[in-house]
């Protein structure tokens, strides 16, 4: 497994260790003690996976608090454009983002800690995203922050006219708004758990 630092901290690309042949391929998406030898960890609790077509951006989302949760992405079929967003008030990169292409060829994680908004648009015709979560899920601590704010200026390599958006997603307040209201902001630990 390799791991590649990004320019925000905490926020790793995953290459797993292919091994291919005439039949096809085998690799390990996951193994927790290799993570831990490699220094990350990470317990994670819950696993999600979604469908979605051409043109879908799904974003800027994090949970708040005691819920707030580290990510590991991936992609399981067709290629997505994987967004992590420095939340972190304070953090000297806040604000900043970092953009990784994942798809089933290159086979690519995205490991996001807690205080990092997420977001991905799908670049092919459907693409099946799946990630680990270190904590469950929590409505009333979820946040989301506008897709297409231009303090950002996030290129989603989509025509955002023609995007496919949540009402969420549509309707998430702004960066600036996130900075101003506490209520809105990511608040926890960056620390891994």
């Amino acid at each position: 497994m390799n791991l590649i630092e990004t320019s925000l901290d905490g926020v790793l690309i995953v290459e797993p260790k292919v091994f291919a042949d005439s039949r096809g391929y085998f690799f390990e998406s996951y193994n927790q003690a290799l993570f831990e030898k490699l220094g990350l960890h990470y317990s994670f609790v819950q696993d999600n996976q979604s469908k979605s077509a051409f043109g879908t951006i799904r974003g800027l989302h994090f949970q708040r608090g005691e819920f707030a949760q580290t990510k590991l992405v991936r992609v399981l079929q067709g290629k997505v454009l994987d967004i992590a967003v420095d939340l972190r008030m304070g953090s000297p990169t806040l604000g900043q983002y970092v953009a990784v292409e994942l798809s089933d060829e290159n086979n690519r994680q995205l490991l996001i800690p807690r205080g990092f908004g997420h977001g991905f648009s799908v670049l092919s015709e459907s693409a099946i995203f799946s990630y680990k979560c270190d904590n469950f899920y929590a409505p009333a601590s979820e946040g989301t922050v506008r897709f297409d704010d231009p303090d950002l200026a996030i290129d989603w390599r989509i025509d955002q006219d023609k995007a496919l958006l949540s009402d969420k997603d549509k309707n998430a307040p702004d960066f600036q708004t996130y900075c101003r209201t506490p209520a809105f902001r990511y608040t926890g630990k960056q620390e891994n758990t």
